[in-house]
């Protein structure tokens, strides 16, 4: 039999396959894709870079999807998780308990329970939990591993989200610090380290630099006087991806060079503590797609609605509601037309009935036609796990990682 193939226009490219081949394969639209080997080529990046010593971990809560966890598991040092479903998902990865941080302010018993009795680091962020994860190993007949969260004694600037340096339900305050470790002391916990998470998204490679050199010099701080040494510090991440226009990508290479020299003063001062540095979305963030399809377009008062089967119920961080103060778009294209010139000004909206579903304000695309393939760039992290799935109940996303 002779088959005749029509050539079509070249669609988008995600992870080596056609945008319009993935959403066969998902059979429907919404879903949100992850390419291996974009988290793969970020992962070399990274340990090429940094120096040998630092382990390199992943925080879940960036993109808990159980495919991308397993697949992190066998290429990643360690993970950070912020709930004992996150922490299962590390321990069902085939994660050793002691390479799994658990952080979080709000962690009930029973969440403290589970980590005490699977051996994981739990990251205390107040005198209650500590006197909690106290109780429970005694219950349990174990010796549980606590490190200490720090809420630092410094500010950065230029970062997407300060998550210390000021008030903050995350941590200890460093002030208070020399006292929790002196109650420590006189329980049958065994202090593992300490995790100084001083915030995130950021694009600023002097304040990376900077953040890091504070924290280390605090740690240093803190362990001076202790009977053992910490056996690890997480310096968090605070590694951020570029979102919108004029955004820059992070000069990764200037911020891992000036690592050598905060690594000194640890191995000299602290020469058995591992430093562990935590990645989010630097991971995946720019791995991931989310795609839906135009299912009408209109025109009101003469501005352009393209509407989607998709909206801020999937992808809330897209519409703008999520930690934006003023709304700019991610990188918006249509799929199965990448190459056409733009052609309209137009407004990408979503299916939900109300005015903050809008994938898209006033942007520039190809004519757009009902059925065509939206695809908006840089969704590997806080898609769907940091979105209102069940607002207006309508179907949930697929996901695939390809």
């Amino acid at each position: 039999m002779n088959l005749t193939f029509l050539r079509r226009p070249s669609g988008l490219q995600f992870g080596g396959v056609d945008v319009r081949q993935l959403a066969e394969r998902a059979g429907r639209t919404p879903f949100f894709a992850y390419d291996r080997s974009a988290i793969d080529a970020r992962i070399r990046e990274l340990r090429n870079l940094l120096p040998a010593a630092i382990s390199l971990h992943y925080s879940i809560k960036a993109n808990p999807m159980p495919a991308v966890v397993h697949y992190l598991a066998a290429r990643v040092d360690g993970f950070d998780v912020a709930s004992a479903q996150e922490m299962a998902l590390a321990l069902d990865a085939g994660t050793r308990p002691l390479e799994i941080g658990f952080a979080g302010p709000g962690k009930s018993h029973d969440d403290l329970r589970r980590a005490v009795a699977c051996g994981v680091h739990v990251h205390v962020e107040s005198e209650t939990q500590l006197r909690l994860v106290t109780a429970i190993g005694w219950d349990l007949g174990v010796r549980p591993n606590v490190a200490i969260r720090v809420n630092p004694d410094f500010k950065v600037t230029h970062s997407g989200m300060r998550m210390g340096g000021g008030p903050a339900p995350f941590g200890v305050d460093a002030d208070q610090v020399p006292a929790l470790l002196r109650e420590l002391a006189t329980r049958e916990v065994s202090l593992a380290g300490f995790h100084i998470f001083w915030g995130s998204q950021c694009l600023h490679a002097a304040t990376v630099i900077e953040a890091q050199q504070h924290s280390v010099e605090l740690v240093l701080r803190l362990a001076n006087g202790l009977a053992e040494p910490p056996r690890f510090v997480n310096l968090g991440g605070g590694f951020g991806i570029p979102y919108f226009p004029g955004e820059a990508p992070l000069e990764v290479k200037v911020v891992c060079e000036a690592m050598h020299g905060w690594m000194s003063r640890l191995r000299e001062h602290l020469p058995a503590t591992k430093p562990v540095l935590e990645f989010g979305r630097y991971l995946v963030g720019e791995a991931g797609i989310y795609v839906c399809r135009v299912i009408d377009r209109k025109v009101s008062r003469d501005k352009k609605f393209i509407v989607t089967d998709g909206g801020l119920h999937h992808h809330l961080a897209a519409s703008g509601n999520f930690g934006q103060a003023l709304r700019r778009n991610f990188p918006v294209v249509i799929g199965n037309r990448p190459e056409e010139v733009p052609s309209e000004r137009c407004h990408v909206v979503g299916c939900l009935c109300t005015p903050l579903d809008r994938l898209a304000d006033d942007i520039e695309l190809p004519e757009v036609r009902i059925g065509d393939l939206v695809v908006v760039k840089q969704a590997g992290a806080y898609g769907r796990s940091a979105s209102p799935l069940h607002f207006l109940s309508h179907p949930e996303p697929i996901e695939m990682l390809v």
